[in-house]
């Protein structure tokens, strides 16, 4: 992983965590899904994967562990979280103590048809190998093979100046060959765009935990990459150059 993708997910999300737990339980699940995990595509998420109590799902690229925390508050599944940087790892037990194991997307520390689902948020899009990202969700998921993705699309093909550190973002195109590549089919799919905007009090919440962040971090050149890496997401998003879908797979 980059040092920019390492800065944000690894040092970034332990001080998360540490703001979220001075700042009281309230706080640790938007805390934990900053980035991707809008309350609104997580809700989608579940309704489209038929999520159950007492099912296992697998979150892949887990990061602070904010979506597992939200699903299980929606449906009490048994969350298992698997996580490339160290720091995310600590992060993610010590807010919510759900199992978490350190291991890569691309090879799932998993054993076959462990998991009854999975989802794989804002995780695709970072990896050099879709195919090896989807083949392994599928391999760990049992039949039907009940998937969720959120992934950041371009348009057309960027430039390496136009991509933020540790990005490989799939085109229209070249997504759909990965999934037909890896064995799975989109059932339903949304734009994060045609979605509804976060609840106030949640937005409120994440603003508290970035604004605590700033004041505590802000000089630390950590902070200051890892807001880079976030403005130009956000600009590429604003430019449209980029956008986010939401997508419920199933094994073909």
């Amino acid at each position: 992983m980059s040092d920019a993708m390492s800065a944000e997910f690894d040092t970034v999300a332990e001080w998360t965590a540490a703001v979220a737990r001075d700042l009281g339980p309230p706080y640790h699940v938007p805390a934990g899904c900053r980035g991707s995990g809008n309350p609104a595509a997580l809700d989608w998420l579940i309704d489209e994967l038929e999520l159950r109590g007492g099912e296992s799902l697998l979150d892949c690229g887990a990061g602070v562990g904010g979506p597992a925390a939200y699903a299980v508050d929606r449906q009490p599944v048994l969350p298992l979280l698997v996580e490339p940087e160290a720091g995310a790892c600590r992060a993610a037990r010590s807010l919510f103590g759900y199992p978490t194991v350190q291991g890569s997307a691309d090879a799932l520390p998993v054993a076959d048809a462990a998991v009854d689902a999975a989802w794989c948020l804002g995780v695709v899009c970072t990896t050099p190998d879709h195919v090896a990202v989807l083949r392994e969700l599928r391999r760990v998921v049992r039949p039907p093979g009940r998937i969720g993705l959120l992934v950041f699309v371009a348009h057309t093909p960027l430039t390496e100046d136009e991509i933020p550190d540790g990005n490989n973002f799939p085109t229209p195109d070249s997504l759909r060959d990965a999934l037909t590549a890896a064995g799975l089919a989109a059932v339903s799919r949304m734009r994060t765009s045609d979605l509804p905007e976060m609840p106030d009090e949640w937005q409120d919440r994440v603003d508290r935990v970035d604004e605590e962040l700033a004041r505590r971090y802000g000089d630390d050149p950590a902070w200051q990459v890892s807001e880079r890496q976030s403005g130009q997401m956000g600009d590429l998003l604003a430019d449209g150059r980029i956008f986010g879908e939401v997508l419920s797979l199933r094994q073909t």
